[in-house]
């Protein structure tokens, strides 16, 4: 994977200690490269120090940004000492992506004019600044730090994640196959508030997948390399061989889907068309794409596909749509989560076992070959969903736990406790909210990355849930 690169600029003032600076840009250098990202940086002698104090200077260096465009994932700005806003805001006002401002601190015994850097104070002299020009940037507890530092390296590796969650979700395509499952108004939305967004609906129609599913040999190209993949990706051993080609067959035509138009993600009507005209249920298709980094929701939950996809860009691991299924016990602040099987193996305590799915056996036996099985494993965990509503995209963030508390084995699917604090008062608030019946689930505490990235840059609107 390539690795992130970030563009470094340095802000400087006149009657304040420049030669601060030429130890800010080994400092930062050797940050960035040890947090393990990239990075450039305008040559030191281009101006003095190679910094930005003047609106000329600041111009230069947005010339030279220019130049690089396209090079970069985000701006860290470093204020080695109380630096001109002037030259700052030429410099980054068009940089087009996330801004993270650092000053340094002062040391104490180093408080004489030659060293004492006044970063602390200057730090508010630019943001003030940037916000009257409405350009977004990212400041991070302490107010001041060294780039050397532990707290720094943390910095970085947090704003990398907001980087890829700003660059992936400022403009993104979702593939929906199939229309709105019937049952399931919970799961409207609305494409016109999306395209607001920078995110782009592509629609399918069911009926030309089941075409193409149907019109393909059983010996096509691809297909016996399909049925491979999902015998080591899962286990299989109980799926008949006519039910097995047609998930192959059906992961081919998703797969042709995502080539042909460019999809960052996908959304399936997975029920009951599938299962009553293909004999099979899409589980197992979902849970493998999600492993492989392809985020896909089922039951054309189309909201719940763009928060996984923000967790997937922000930890890079994969996510998953699950229902708030069922209360565990009598503990307030766990809950079952639970769906069919589009769990991501890499999610799950062990491989799972892909079998008939039990509400379609119920009726019509032999229907629903493609639910894999399995548990969720013990991980911190971030849940999001979100809603179109009156022309804006309204996201909400919590965090918590799944734990090694056990499910009993007659409990189909695949589920996991999840233990979530002050969760009842939370439920309630959803509720008021109007969401969904599904929560996604990323991997890790990211609600504060994800947040400063939905309200900093993507202006997306948000409640709180605490």
């Amino acid at each position: 994977m390539k690795k992130q690169n970030f563009a470094l600029c340095f802000g400087n003032r006149g009657f304040m200690p420049g030669e601060l600076i030429l130890g800010a840009r080994e400092d930062m250098a050797r940050a960035v490269t040890a947090a393990g990202y990239d990075y450039i940086m305008m040559d030191e002698t281009a101006t003095r120090y190679g910094a930005v104090e003047t609106r000329d200077e600041g111009r230069l260096y947005a010339s030279w940004l220019k130049e690089h465009e396209g090079e970069y994932d985000g701006v860290i700005f470093s204020m080695p000492i109380f630096v001109d806003e002037n030259g700052a805001i030429e410099a980054l006002r068009d940089a087009g992506v996330p801004i993270l401002m650092q000053a340094y601190p002062d040391e104490i015994g180093k408080m004489d004019f030659q060293n004492r850097r006044d970063a602390y104070c200057g730090k508010f002299s630019v943001t003030d600044v940037f916000t009257q020009y409405n350009v977004p940037f990212t400041v991070m507890k302490p107010h001041v730090v060294h780039p050397l530092s532990d707290t720094f390296a943390q910095n970085i590796k947090d704003f990398a994640a907001i980087c890829r969650v700003v660059n992936g979700m400022k403009r993104f395509t979702v593939g929906c196959i199939g229309a709105r499952t019937t049952a399931f108004k919970t799961t409207r939305f609305d494409e016109i508030t999306l395209q607001k967004y920078g995110i782009t609906v592509e629609s399918f129609d069911l009926s030309e997948l089941i075409f193409k599913v149907q019109s393909m040999d059983d010996h096509a190209p691809g297909i016996a390399e399909k049925i491979e993949r999902l015998n080591s990706y899962t286990n299989c051993s109980n799926v008949p061989a006519k039910n097995m080609t047609t998930l192959a067959k059906i992961s081919l035509v998703i797969d042709e889907y995502i080539a042909e138009y460019h999809l960052d993600a996908i959304t399936l009507r997975c029920w009951n068309e599938m299962e009553t005209i293909l004999r099979v249920c899409p589980c197992v298709l979902l849970s493998e794409l999600n492993d492989r980094g392809i985020v896909a929701s089922c039951e054309i939950d189309l909201c719940s596909a763009i928060t996984m996809r923000a967790m997937n860009l922000a930890s890079s691991l994969p996510t998953a749509v699950l229902d708030w299924n069922n209360n565990y016990g009598d503990e307030d602040n766990k809950v079952i989560l639970f769906h069919c099987g589009p769990v991501a193996q890499t999610l799950m305590t062990a491989k799972g076992t892909v079998t008939e799915h039990k509400m379609f056996a119920k009726g019509d036996p032999g229907s629903g070959w493609g639910s894999n099985e399995g548990r969720i494993k013990p991980m911190p965990i971030t849940i999001s969903n979100c809603q179109t509503k009156d022309g804006k995209l309204i996201i909400y963030l919590s965090e918590g736990r799944f734990t090694d508390d056990p499910i009993e084995d007659a409990f189909f699917g695949c589920g996991g406790v999840a233990e979530i604090p002050d969760l009842q008062n939370k439920l309630i608030k959803l509720a008021r909210g109007g969401f969904k019946h599904h929560t996604s689930i990323g991997v890790g505490h990211m609600k504060k990355v994800l947040e400063e990235a939905f309200r900093v840059y993507l202006n997306y609107e948000f409640v709180s849930i605490n």
